[in-house]
């Protein structure tokens, strides 16, 4: 029989069996001092008694694993850390390894070889600070959290993009991502678009402080008057669709959103490198397939069943509720000016003059301008190129709508990408506090000159 060594834990075993054989200590007493079953002690007894010293010894001993890492497996996985996948983390690596390349391994396993191969993990982890943790939101739909990442996602094969997302509270399922060239109103709205007609609208939107969502600028004396902070068009977006909207004071805040984007710089940037994508249209086309496997791997149920979205709308819902509005005073000739540029209106019906009138152009996130007075529409401008402020531009790109939009009247003249720097602003309502003050004045000098 071949020599047996002994650990630690095994030579205490031998010692107190050999106090159990001499007399001195009974089976119990040894059983407690083992930390074991007196079941346990007993068999180890009598195995000692028939095999010695041996029969302490774990019956696997000296013998291959059964699940033990083949040197071919260790030496493909390490091979491919190196190459192919020398900057994805140990996760990462592992999950890749079984979809890409059909070597199921645990992720602890994949560490242990990558570091026997003096390979370290690509991503330096810092201990962060203590924060009091929130909890999450119960129930999916209640609570969103949205922000825009600027990253060079391409890798320098196109330009750098900034990514917007929204992330639900309760689940962490990222609901929907979009690509834009700059972070902007319209990548929120056409994320509240495609949110409405999927999901549903949600109850809450948790943002960062940033003048997308909160006008810096000081409340103007007709909204001082009416007890109105001053909006951007977001804000006012929100307010019209019933969203609350909560600012957040620091990044941390909304620690679940910037952790996305955390992993979303080291998994998407892969993806798209390995898609080959140059540009924004190839990117958001690769968007919908990862975030369908990027959910089923890190989303979880929420606290409370059920979802608080509200119902989902249909695309013409959608088109119609989900706008930027400018509100313009027709002129006499039925035209209206925007952004330098002077629009036909449509043709009205008999006996309606909107000379001096005001009238709300909605611009929906299918590219088409809808002319409203009070509740009535009054008809679908289709703008060749149609833009809110520069940082707000918006140009729909195919992939963003859900069925194409039915053919339009066309403006007479394409419209710009901007405002240009010299607009005037639009003039004073009826109810202005100056119009008031001017109609006093006449009625004063009317009684006097009587």
């Amino acid at each position: 029989m071949d020599k047996v060594i002994l650990n630690e834990k095994e030579q205490k075993r031998l010692m107190v069996l050999n106090e159990v054989l001499a007399g001195r200590l009974t089976g119990a007493a040894a059983a407690e001092l083992l930390g074991l079953s007196l079941r346990q002690t007993r068999r180890l007894l009598a195995g000692y008694r028939r095999e010695g010293a041996a029969g302490l010894a774990h019956g696997n001993r000296g013998r291959t694993p059964v699940n033990k890492v083949s040197s071919e497996v260790a030496a493909a996985v390490v091979a491919l850390a190196r190459d192919e996948y020398v900057d994805y983390n140990d996760r990462h690596l592992t999950e890749e390894l079984a979809e890409r390349h059909a070597i199921v391994l645990s992720s602890p396993t994949v560490r242990r070889l990558r570091r026997a191969a003096g390979l370290g993990s690509p991503r330096k982890r810092r201990s962060s600070r203590h924060r009091r943790r929130r909890e999450r939101y119960p129930q999916a739909g209640m609570l969103l959290q949205v922000d825009g990442s600027r990253h060079d996602w391409l890798e320098g094969r196109g330009p750098w993009l900034t990514l917007h997302a929204a992330i639900d509270d309760a689940t962490s399922e990222v609901v929907w991502a979009v690509f834009r060239e700059e972070e902007d109103a319209t990548g929120y709205a056409l994320l509240l678009h495609h949110l409405s007609q999927t999901h549903g609208l949600p109850l809450a939107l948790y943002a960062d402080r940033h003048t997308i969502f909160q006008n810096p600028k000081q409340a103007t004396l007709a909204e001082q008057l009416a007890g109105q902070e001053p909006r951007t068009y977001v804000g006012r977006l929100l307010d019209e669709l019933g969203i609350g909207l909560i600012p957040a004071y620091s990044p941390q805040a909304k620690g679940r959103v910037e952790r996305l984007f955390q992993t979303l710089q080291d998994r998407l940037v892969k993806a798209l490198r390995r898609a080959g994508a140059t540009d924004a249209v190839q990117a958001n086309a690769l968007l919908s397939a990862f975030l369908t496997r990027f959910n089923q791997r890190f989303s979880q149920p929420p606290a409370v069943p059920g979802s608080a979205y509200r119902p989902a709308l249909s695309l013409a819902e959608a088109n119609a509720r989900i706008h930027f509005t400018y509100w313009r005073t027709v002129a006499n000739d039925h035209t209206v000016s925007l952004f330098g540029h002077v629009l036909v209106l449509p043709p009205l019906p008999a006996r309606l003059n909107l000379a001096g009138r005001r009238v709300a152009l909605h611009h929906r996130m299918d590219g088409r301008l809808a002319v409203v007075f009070g509740d009535l529409v009054l008809g679908l401008l289709q703008p060749a190129q149609l833009g809110p402020p520069r940082l707000e531009q918006f140009q729909p790109a195919p992939q963003h709508l859900a069925s194409p939009s039915p053919p339009a009247q066309q403006l007479p003249t394409p419209l710009p990408t901007s405002i240009p720097a010299d607009a005037t602003p639009s003039p004073p309502g009826y109810d202005h506090p100056w119009r008031r003050q001017g109609r006093a004045s006449f009625r004063r000098r009317h009684e006097q000159q009587q």
